[in-house]
């Protein structure tokens, strides 16, 4: 029986005539496409609506969620939730034997474990309706990229739109061979503005820096870069000289016109997908790093959208940066306001909340050089009265942030995270007082917390309590310091050298000098 026709969240409500015509492009970049989940949320979120919509690579997964009938909500959380290492499925020892070397993997584990993990359904996307969506493929016979309109959709073209070479082996359909259209284009921007798209909505994801890297997998993912970039250039330069002939007065491809693009994308290059797989960054934090993009694009928005010039497509190297794991626990009450008084409270009830925090620290030197020393701040807390493993992806971190007292800075550990459909906000601070030379320990290892209702700390206070480092756990944190995007020992030594001086530096500056 055929699929019941269904209309995707994005697809267009408005009036099929008005004059605006929306494409939403997403490009590939790997398992990182959680990264355009988290902005597609933010598009999403502002009721922007599309005519159009089309993927390639690994933006081909995003676009058949969509198309399944999957709320962008629902994408995230299953971008989220995804193993891994389910992505990963071997060749057999015969096929090896057979054919030798074609690729290091086969599609065996996305057909059985990732698309249905993603709630992709493709008799769904088949009668996906108010929307014109496609998917590009490589046709290895042609050496052309080939478009694929959603209602052919079928699972070998998902397989094949994602194989790149050497990655994933071809697929063969009716005949043609099929393959990752990466190193043709990773972005069809000019396939939606023949169709009749005017306003162009792109998030990309490819590197585009400078610095030529080192190594095998550098190599080869900067031939994918030059290949993807370039591509994208030429489409854009092309969008501009439509634009310079609409203006002359010539009507081009039905627009009468000039095309907008709009561009969402990272500062920096995105971790390649080895990070993902050596635990160095997850899924959320992708799509919140996509999130914060939009959001970043939006506070700036210019209805005239990007200029038409390869330079928007730079990124700038990231310096490198450290992160760390630390876990406080202590007595907590949903009783209480106070944090000592929830600590009595929560003694009593034998009510404990543990914070497993995750610290990030992008740049070293702009972190030590602003005044508040932020970072970001993900974890998990326990909570048996709420929940045990309770994720939160979102939060805030600053170290010997200064206040209005001069004697006084702060160490804020905050978390965002949901329960039972309920947004509450977990605001800690250690207090670090001047001339309480005696106090340094427990004054850097003692966070006084409240739990808010909402998605701040302007929501009434819920619940209070204590929480504590001990000097367990202290040795536990110095052993997860990570340093991040450097690229050697050297740099990293570097790095924790300069992390350890500013942090015994402000030690000294509220402690030691005092004593002495």
């Amino acid at each position: 029986m055929a699929e019941k026709a269904h209309k995707p969240q994005g697809a267009v409500t408005r009036n099929s005539k008005d004059a605006i015509k929306r494409a939403l492009i997403i490009p590939g970049g790997g398992l990182r496409l959680s990264y355009a989940a988290g902005a597609i949320a933010e598009i999403f979120a502002r009721n922007i609506e599309f005519d159009y919509m089309d993927g390639t690579s690994g933006g081909s997964l995003n676009l058949a969620m969509l198309l399944s009938g999957l709320t962008i909500d629902d994408i995230c959380e299953r971008w989220k939730s995804l193993k891994i290492f389910d992505t990963v499925s071997l060749p057999s020892i015969s096929d090896f034997l057979h054919h030798g070397f074609v690729a290091a993997g086969d599609s065996d584990s996305f057909r059985q474990k990732v698309f249905p993990h993603l709630g992709i359904d493709f008799d769904k996307i088949r009668s996906a309706t108010g929307v014109e969506a496609t998917f590009n493929v490589c046709n290895f016979d042609n050496k052309m990229n080939e478009v694929i309109a959603h209602t052919d959709m079928t699972e070998d073209f998902l397989v094949a739109g994602m194989s790149l070479p050497g990655a994933l082996p071809p697929v063969v359909i009716n005949g043609v061979t099929y393959l990752d259209s990466g190193f043709i284009q990773d972005a069809n921007l000019i396939d939606t503005v023949k169709r009749g798209a005017n306003e162009l909505w792109l998030i990309w994801v490819m590197g585009n820096t400078p610095d030529y890297r080192s190594g095998l997998l550098n190599a080869y993912v900067q031939m994918l870069e030059m290949s993807a970039n370039g591509a994208l250039i030429k489409d854009i330069q092309t969008i501009g000289e439509i634009n310079s002939r609409i203006k002359n007065g010539e009507t081009v491809y039905g627009h009468r016109q000039p095309i907008v693009l709009h561009l969402i994308k990272p500062s920096h290059p995105l971790p390649l997908d080895s990070a993902l797989y050596f635990g160095k960054i997850t899924n959320a934090q992708l799509i919140e790093m996509g999130r914060s993009d939009a959001q970043r694009y939006f506070n700036n928005f210019n209805q005239e959208g990007v200029p038409l010039e390869p330079y928007i497509l730079k990124m700038t190297t990231p310096n490198p940066g450290i992160t760390f794991k630390e876990t406080m626990a202590g007595d907590f009450s949903l009783s209480a306001t106070d944090p000592a008084t929830g600590k009595d409270q929560g003694k009593h009830a034998g009510t404990e909340l543990a914070m497993h925090a995750v610290v990030v620290i992008d740049d070293i030197d702009k972190f030590i050089a602003e005044a508040e020393h932020p970072g970001h701040l993900s974890g998990t807390i326990d909570f048996k009265p709420l929940g045990m493993g309770i994720v939160a992806n979102t939060g805030v971190f600053n170290l010997f942030n200064p206040t209005d007292d001069p004697k006084l800075k702060l160490m804020v550990y905050e978390l965002a995270f949901e329960h039972k459909g309920e947004a509450y906000y977990l605001a800690g601070k250690k207090e670090v007082r001047e001339n309480h030379g005696l106090q340094l320990w427990p004054e850097t290892t003692t966070l006084y917390t409240q739990l808010h209702k909402g998605t701040d700390k302007t929501g009434p206070v819920v619940g209070a309590g204590i929480l504590t480092l001990d000097v367990v756990d202290l040795i536990r944190l110095v052993s997860t310091i990570t340093v991040t995007h450097a690229d050697s020992n050297t740099d990293k030594i570097m790095t924790i050298g300069k992390f350890g001086q500013f942090f015994l530096g402000e030690l000294w500056d509220s402690y030691a000098k005092h004593v002495i």
